[in-house]
Order: C-alpha cells, then structure tokens, then sequence
C-alpha cells in the first residue's frame, strides 16, 4: 500500500514539475518578447513615422503630376495610370525603409526576392492582360481618340464610352454595349470620324440611258448645295461610274458638319429626298432594274409545258 502512495506522489510530483518547466519556459519567452519590443519601441516608433512620411510624399507626388497632367492637358486615363503607379512604388519603398528600421533586412531580401518570381510566374500566366494593359498604357499617350468620338474598330462602329486601362468600352448605333480588349484595338485599323469634325456623304444613284448627263449633273449640284447642312466650300462632286443593266450608275458627293452619328444620317435622308424630288421636277428618270426576255425562250418555256401536260 505505501508502494503505491509513493508512486503516486512521485507521479504527482512530475507532473508538478512538467507544469513548472513549461510555465517557467512561457513565461520566459514572455518576458523575452516583452523585452524586444521595449527595446524595439523607439524603432517601431520610428518605423511608424517613416511610412507616415511616405504616405504623405506619395500623396504630394500625385498632386504634383495631376497639375502637371492639367497644364500639358494630357490624357487623364494616363494620369491615372501613372498616378497608380507612383502612388504604390511610393509607398513599396516605404515599407522597404521601415523593415530595415527593423531590422528584418532578410526579410526584405525574401520579399524582393518572392516578388521578382511572383511577377515572373504572372507574366507567363497573364500575357493577354499584359499585353491589353500595355496596349492601354499607349492609347492614352498617343490619344488616338477620346471618350465621345465615333470610331469604327474590329468592324463595329460607335461612340468611346470608356477608355480603360485593360478594354475600349463603345456604344453601337443599334444601342449595344460592345466591350473590346486594347490589344485589339492597338493593333487594328482605327477610323476616327470626329478627328475632322465634318464627313463626306455619298449618294449613289442610276439615270435613265435616255437622260442628258450635263441635265442631271447640274441638277445634282444644284440642290445639294441648296440644303443647309452642306458645307459649300468643300464643293459638289459628281461621278458617272458604269453603264449598268438598266442605268447610268453615279455617286453625288458633298460634305455636312459631323458632330454624331444623328446628324450624318439626317442629312444623308435629306439628300436622298431632295435629289429624288429635283429629278422628278427635272424629268430625269431613275429606273427599275429591268430584265429582257427573247420571244425565244417564251417557246421554249411553252413547249415544256405542252411536254409536262401531255
């Protein structure tokens, strides 16, 4: 019976002691830690103040390149984008200064290092984003249009909604949002129809083989520079094209102010009203498309009638 107090109270006694060591070892790293901050203090401190510093220079930087940006009158997508990146480099260098006040010098060797394999392992995974970012990045500087113009590209033609750094946002003329990658758009044929601020309508007609072709020219000229929306110093132009099955094919040309797509249309149904009423007025005939049948074919046709009835 004593036997088995006495391993009980050894028992008892280990476990005591076990408790001690491992409270005496928490309390230890405790203390240890407890030590190192106060003694880090003045560094985090530091630290602190530091990436204050740099908050407050990275803000002042963009003030700095958004008066730049307004007084060149630059593109404010690129402001963007360079205010973006001015703002975080900024700030990555700042937090660089504040690990070293630390002392965790290997820390930013780790961080320099990860990021330059991270960056890598992106660039291969995301090179169609790279690569619209990049394409956006010289749009905005080279400004082959801005938000409002009416373009056509990758056979869509509308007005730019958006320009952002990753897709050229445009709204067809049929009411659809159409959302194109810059990458798309950077290496296609871009046709701005609000550079010139004015565009050319073309009306495409047939006369009659029987009409005076001076009569109709005249005439043509006569009353497109009679409408309002006509810019008469770019002048009237009138091209005979080709004897056609039924006609003589033509192309009345004449400029109007563009500032949309409206007014384009307006003044190209416009046109097309007055040159019909000048013609009727004039006598001169727009026909139909006319086919010639040979007698010969109307007996030919007869007999494989006669030949199915029978």
């Amino acid at each position: 019976m004593s036997i088995k107090i006495l391993q009980d109270t050894l028992s008892t006694d280990a476990v005591i002691s076990s408790v001690e060591k491992s409270s005496n070892l928490i309390l230890d790293k405790l203390v240890n830690w407890t030590e190192t901050i106060i003694k880090m203090l003045p560094n985090m401190l530091l630290a602190l103040l530091v990436f204050f510093l740099f908050i407050l220079l990275a803000k002042g930087l963009t003030k700095l390149l958004k008066g730049i940006f307004v007084k060149r009158n630059i593109n404010q997508e690129l402001f963007r984008i360079f205010n973006k990146i001015l703002y975080i480099t900024v700030l990555s260098i700042g937090v660089m200064f504040c690990l070293s006040i630390l002392n965790l010098d290997k820390t930013v060797t780790s961080l320099l290092a990860g990021a330059g394999i991270v960056g890598l392992a992106l660039g291969f995974a995301f090179q169609d984003i790279a690569a619209n970012f990049i394409s956006g990045f010289f749009m905005a500087s080279k400004k082959p249009f801005n938000i409002g113009d009416v373009i056509e590209v990758e056979n869509v033609k509308g007005v730019v909604k958006k320009i952002n750094l990753r897709t050229t946002e445009l709204l067809d003329f049929d009411g659809d949002y159409v959302i194109i990658p810059n990458k798309q758009v950077f290496q296609s044929a871009i046709v701005n129809y609000s550079t010139m601020g004015k565009r050319r309508i073309v009306i495409s007609v047939g006369v009659g083989y029987e009409s005076d072709l001076e009569q109709v020219e005249n005439c043509a000229k006569k009353t497109i520079n009679s409408l309002e929306d006509t810019i008469q110093d770019k002048g009237v132009s009138v091209h005979f094209l080709e004897f056609g099955d039924s006609s003589i094919n033509l192309d009345i040309k004449f400029w109007v102010e563009y500032p949309n797509n409206g007014t384009y249309m307006n003044s190209l149904s416009k046109g097309v009203k007055a040159i019909k009423s000048a013609f009727n007025k004039e006598g001169i005939n727009i026909p139909f498309p006319i086919r010639t049948l040979m007698a010969e074919n109307f007996k030919i046709n007869s007999d494989i009638e006669k030949i199915k009835k029978s």
